[in-house]
């Protein structure tokens, strides 16, 4: 029988779940395809591979065949699937371990794939894994985003002042905002080594098409959709229960991200709508209510604070942390609208996800999220970087003025969001994909 190796960025839930063992659900697409794989008959065998820290890796039991005299590769089987935790200092992901090959050749040699799949260009071990198993028509890669690209424009229209500044924490973490472009920038060339070694690739825009094309024409292309968490499958927005005049934003601690153009549009709405909020997820850089937290502070966190107290927004920035998918589900229907203000995005799940709820959305008209959103039909979208035509999205949003059919802007693109999404990440559809997409490749392996 063939057998496929999946190499993850994170341990999936399920794995976590029987360690007992914390766990991301970031990526929980991949969930539902194994679990849809566990549903049905699939002609080949799976495994996954999947990094653990050092000391986490230790402590982890394996079956009992230690693959390396030092444990660092951990065998397990799980829910009668074969899965494979190796080393890997995720915190890191400029830094190449050389280790790494060792460890995927001690995977390759006990599972014997006819087949990888790699999600994702932005770590190391993806590098490794291809190097190591030196079969380009045995490759598959799924691209998520494109590191070198987002080098290019890392720097999102950040003032020099605030480009050249250094806090003591980025100071003492050697992670001021030019170095961490410089950190995708060495990233971004060993993706393309990535995708130079691979024969097969999956993505779903023309944006990373024209990407991968370039690195490596040679590699034959996969159009497939993605499928969201399975939370997003269940709930519909509804105007008249969400927060008048709220936004929310699925990430604000990095520039690329974009928070620093809806803090400028809010002053600009502020005046017209003073009861105005912005919900932001994900890791906070503007926590400054102990001395800890302000030593602690990045250059762009300090920003971020300047541009809130020139604005007058303060207590208007609420900081919601890590939340789950139901979590982010919950804050997506009480929110007005979502915002996705990146200068670079592939796809962006929580856009897909905000859609799949029926969330107005207002994006930046670039990379892959044009093929996403139709501009005035099921989302709005502004030019990359351009706070005043954001702010008039968001407010065109807003508008409540109803059209002969009784419904508002808000309404209409809500309604056509949902289908279009449901129709993108129909998760049974691209399970069908995936699984021809793997037929085609084992056909040709052979």
């Amino acid at each position: 029988m063939n057998r496929v190796l999946w190499i993850c960025n994170i341990m999936l839930p399920f794995i976590g779940q029987e360690l007992k063992l914390p766990y991301s659900s970031r990526e929980g697409w991949l969930s539902g395809i194994f679990g849809k794989m566990k549903e049905k008959e699939v002609p080949f065998l799976l495994g996954i591979c999947f990094p653990m820290g050092e000391r986490e890796l230790i402590k982890l039991k394996d079956t009992g065949d230690h693959l390396l005299p030092q444990g660092q590769v951990k065998k397990l089987v799980v829910q009668g699937t074969v899965c494979y935790a190796f080393k890997e200092d995720l915190s890191v992901p400029e830094r190449y371990d050389t280790g790494l090959e060792e460890q995927f050749r001690i995977i390759f040699q006990d599972f014997k794939p006819h087949m990888i799949h790699i999600f994702g260009t932005e770590f190391p071990h993806a590098l490794a894994a291809v190097r190591t198993f030196g079969n380009p028509a045995g490759t598959l890669l799924g691209i998520q985003g494109l590191c070198g690209e987002i080098a290019k424009v890392y720097m999102a229209g950040l003032p020099e002042q605030v480009q050249k500044k250094v806090t003591f924490r980025d100071f003492i973490r050697k992670d001021t905002i030019r170095q961490q472009q410089e950190k995708f920038m060495i990233r971004g060339k060993r993706e393309a080594e990535v995708i130079a070694g691979c024969g097969n690739i999956t993505g779903r825009t023309v944006f990373d098409r024209k990407g991968t094309e370039k690195i490596n024409p040679r590699a034959k292309y996969f159009p497939m959709d993605e499928t969201m968490r399975k939370e997003f499958y269940a709930g519909e927005w509804r105007m008249e229960a969400c927060e008048p005049y709220s936004i929310f934003l699925g990430q604000g601690d990095y520039p690329l991200k974009g928070m620093h153009f809806v803090l400028k549009a809010m002053a600009l709405l502020l005046p017209k709508y003073p009861s105005l909020h912005l919900y932001v997820a994900g890791n906070s850089v503007i926590e400054n209510s102990t001395w800890k937290e302000k030593i602690k502070l990045p250059a762009y966190g300090k920003y971020m604070l300047k541009l809130i107290e020139e604005k007058g927004l303060f207590g208007k920035v609420i900081m919601l942390g890590k939340l789950d998918g139901e979590e982010m589900k919950r804050q997506f229907l009480k929110s007005s609208l979502y915002v996705c203000p990146s200068v670079l995005e592939n796809s962006p799940n929580t856009v897909g996800e905000a859609m799949l709820l029926g969330v107005p959305v207002a994006a930046s008209r670039t990379g892959g999220i044009p093929d996403m959103i139709e501009d005035g039909v099921d989302g709005l979208l502004f030019p990359a970087g351009d706070e005043r035509r954001l702010a008039e999205a968001i407010e065109a949003l807003w508008d409540r003025n109803q059209d002969k059919d009784g419904l508002c802007l808000a309404q209409r693109i809500s309604g056509r969001a949902r289908q279009r999404a449901g129709r993108v990440h129909d998760g049974e559809k691209n399970y069908e994909r995936l699984m021809e997409i793997y037929s085609v490749i084992l056909d040709e392996t052979k």
